[in-house]
């Protein structure tokens, strides 16, 4: 750091240094193809079109019924009224059933929209929420390391409730004021050509209006949408963590940093709230001046003989209900905004291809004969993770059927990296992974699954019975074969003792269960998945002595006759092994027998010295 500060003092480079790339997972929304929003859009409504089609039917002959009022006071002023001082009350009362009639008829539609659109609202947002959480789940495990799970609630969530708020109130507040502007222009321009003309005119400032509140919205908007992820994201961040938080007493700083979000949030609320108050003001402006000015000059019509008094009141009416509409535009406008920016990070995230694509044209695997196990053979792979530099440079290795291997070395040494390739969680940069002498890229995803599992450091476990947490990877699995899983484990003594043995319900994470108790629940599992390759990442690194020779008992039954990586810190856990490597910057420096490797002067003669000298004291 002081070399380069020295050297940026004593000389002027020439040209300014690369701006490294950005990462698109740095901001809160991933950045939508073109024509990814729309096409999007069009999808959810594809399978609705025939019920889109009737609800704007319906709409339409409800604008229909509206408008028809001013045109029956119209009738009413210039004809009725005559007809009426002159004995014949016919018109009038035709005029009042008339106007009742429109009025029953408009609500009975109305209803019937809202029935429609209700339906159609529900199924959409129905679609889109599952769409979300079947591509989540699809997505390499690369993604879920770098886009936070608040966010994809935020995406599932709040961005998903803009839509409702958009196709619950908001289309049928444009379609009535697009409605309502043909329907009325046309009618003002029949009435009198003048009138009309001068309503048409009006439309003009309005339309400026409305394109500079959809321009400054737009920012506006999308900016509260990242503000309310943002918040969503540190909320789901500190309650996952609020063992450490309260541990290392961070509640004042998660309080200022959430206060800090909170008030982003706050302020792009208030943004919001004051470009739709400009918004309004102005409308309502323009609407009122509009009417004054028809006022005014249909009243000096109606004096000079040339427009009918009738004719004026039904023009003032059709103004009144054009730009009464106007707030209503303004809510349309408010709910697309929020939607359009809420679609768009949807249709982003809808976007992103799997780091790891499933084959067109699967292979299968041989059919295992004699040994359980299959050959895993790393053929010149090399990988390097998108945040860093390679991992595994050329890396070989051949690991026979039935063998169960030890891989041993410090933190960032590749190990980890090796188990991952291994289960198909990334592809390699180059090179290829082989079971049984098949591309793992060539299996499909079940068959891959159910040839290769993981027990991991921490035992994941989902809310729900014991019984349904073992059978995860066979979920036709019967009680006895549950329980004989259990048995085989170990696990079955501790699983009887629980208020309701296998029904009892573990709670969030395994909660109910301790530590070593959950790891034993994954080696049944991982027993009744009858897996050919059996990955365990550190899987007893966190547990205590009594939890650590509990699950070593279970790895033993677990792991006959299959082919095993066991990625070991401890290294009581490598004396299950028939074989250990030792790696060092995605090298292996050594490979051989655990009982050859002690005997000798390299590292991991080393690492087992350094581990029995720390027994011993």
């Amino acid at each position: 750091m002081t070399e380069t500060a020295v050297a940026t003092k004593t000389t002027t480079p020439t040209t300014p240094p690369p701006t490294p790339p950005t990462d698109p997972f740095d901001r809160d929304d991933l950045p939508a193809p073109p024509g990814a929003t729309g096409a999007l859009l069009r999808s959810l409504l594809a399978g609705h079109r025939l019920r889109v089609t009737v609800a704007a039917l319906v709409l339409l002959l409800k604008e229909a019924a509206v408008q028809a009022g001013p045109l029956l006071v119209a009738y009413a002023i210039d004809r009725g009224v005559p007809a009426f001082r002159a004995g014949d009350h016919g018109p009038v009362v035709a005029v009042a059933l008339g106007y009742l009639l429109c009025a029953a008829l408009s609500g009975l539609l109305q209803y019937a929209f809202v029935r429609v659109a209700a339906r159609v609202n529900q199924d959409v947002l129905l679609d889109i929420r599952g769409r979300i959480f079947r591509h989540a789940q699809v997505l390499s495990v690369d993604f879920h390391e770098r886009y936070t799970s608040g966010r994809l609630i935020s995406r599932s969530t709040t961005d998903v409730e803009s839509l409702r708020e958009l196709l619950s109130e908001g289309l049928q507040e444009l379609i009535g004021v697009v409605l309502s502007f043909v329907s009325i222009a046309a009618i003002l321009l029949w009435l009198d050509l003048g009138i009309g003309a001068m309503a048409v005119a009006s439309f003009l400032p309005l339309y400026l209006l409305v394109r500079l509140y959809r321009r400054r919205a737009g920012k506006v908007y999308t900016e509260r949408s990242t503000a309310i992820a943002g918040v969503i994201v540190k909320f789901a961040e500190t309650m996952n963590g609020i063992r450490p938080v309260r541990a290392f007493r961070r509640e004042r700083t998660n309080d200022a940093e959430f206060a800090v979000l909170n008030h982003r949030h706050e302020r792009s609320n208030g943004d919001a709230l004051l470009e739709m108050a400009r918004y309004v003001v102005g409308s309502r402006l323009v609407a009122n001046a509009a009417v004054a000015g028809m006022c005014l000059w249909g009243a000096y019509r109606v004096a000079d003989g040339t427009l009918d008094l009738g004719v004026l009141a039904a023009a003032v009416l059709y103004m009144r209900r054009l730009y009464d509409p106007i707030d209503r535009l303004g809510m349309f406008l408010n709910s697309y905004e929020s939607a359009a920016a809420s679609l768009a990070k949807i249709a982003g995230l809808l976007a992103q291809e799997p780091g790891v694509p499933e084959t067109t044209t699967p292979d299968h695997l041989p059919e295992r004969t004699g040994t359980p196990g299959r050959e895993v053979v790393f053929e010149k792979v090399r990988f390097a993770y998108r945040t860093g530099g390679e991992v595994l440079p050329a890396f070989d290795l051949t690991i026979p059927a039935g063998q169960t291997v030890a891989v041993v070395g410090a933190t960032g040494a590749g190990k980890s990296t090796l188990a991952k390739l291994l289960s198909r969680f990334y592809d390699p940069t180059d090179g290829r992974v082989l079971l049984d002498g098949v591309d793992l890229k060539d299996l499909a995803t079940p068959e891959l699954r159910r040839g290769v599992v993981m027990v991991t450091q921490e035992a994941f476990l989902f809310s729900g019975t014991v019984r349904e947490n073992i059978a995860i990877g066979r979920p036709d699995a019967t009680h006895d074969e549950i329980e004989r899983a259990a048995k085989a484990i170990g696990a079955h003594e501790f699983i009887t003792s629980l208020p309701d043995g296998y029904d009892t319900d573990v709670r969030k994470r395994g909660g109910r269960i301790s530590a070593g108790q959950r790891q034993l629940v994954a080696f049944a599992r991982a027993l009744l998945a009858d897996p050919a390759v059996l990955i365990l990442d550190e899987a007893t690194s966190s547990l205590d002595v009594p939890g650590e020779r509990a699950v070593q008992r279970a790895m033993d039954t677990v792991l006959a006759g299959r082919t095993a990586v066991v990625i070991a810190h401890r290294l009581s856990t490598v004396e299950v092994a028939d074989r250990v490597l030792v790696m060092e910057s995605g090298r292996i420096v050594e490979d051989g027998t655990p009982r050859t490797l002690v005997s000798g002067n390299g590292h991991y003669a080393g690492l087992h010295q350094a581990w029995r000298d720390s027994l011993v004291g």
